[in-house]
């Protein structure tokens, strides 16, 4: 079973119990009618990623559906949660790229996508052999990276939200979705 689609995807939901507020979260991003089975960081080789109304097109209610989760949530009025999956694929198609969740709070929606994008594309880099210094800026990295020749393209997927100023619960989720 080797997932030839995949698509990104986000959302978040508020509610005073912490379940439906997940639940909430995941309807927002259009995934709340699948069992989410959440698997590591690979993505697997000749994996084309989709938009996300292609994707879900393609799954139907109650299948079992594998997806690389970011979720965080807070019943704290006003806290920040951020929820974000970087990813990063290499040039060679046949080759597997990286996928990575990141959690947060108090980090805005450029600073936890980034976050995320940097891990998946460090994790890549250093599969591939590419010589870095792991304490330089993103940006640096990223230059460096791509300029191998060997790390095609980065992004990210990032939702945050504020607690709910009642101190209902906030969840927030980020996920890469495979579609089988």
């Amino acid at each position: 079973m080797v997932p030839k689609k995949a698509f990104l995807t986000k959302g978040f939901g508020v509610h005073k119990d912490k379940l439906a507020s997940f639940e909430l979260a995941l309807r927002a991003a259009k995934i709340e009618k699948f069992n989410l089975v959440s698997v590591s960081s690979i993505l697997p080789p000749n994996c084309k990623i989709v938009p996300r109304n292609e994707g879900v097109k393609e799954l139907e209610a109650g299948e079992i559906v594998h997806c690389v989760l970011a979720r965080n949530q807070t019943n704290e009025p006003h806290r920040l949660v951020a929820s974000a999956v970087g990813t990063a694929l290499p040039v060679n198609e046949n080759n597997y790229g990286y996928i990575s969740e990141h959690h947060s709070f108090g980090e805005n929606e450029y600073k936890a996508g980034e976050y995320a994008e940097d891990l998946a594309a460090t994790m890549l880099a250093t599969t591939l052999g590419i010589d870095f210094d792991a304490d330089s800026a993103w940006h640096e990295r990223e230059r460096v990276y791509k300029a191998s020749g060997h790390i095609f393209d980065t992004t990210h997927c990032c939702q945050i939200a504020n607690g709910d100023v009642e101190g209902r619960w906030t969840t927030t989720v980020a996920a890469m979705v495979f579609v089988e």
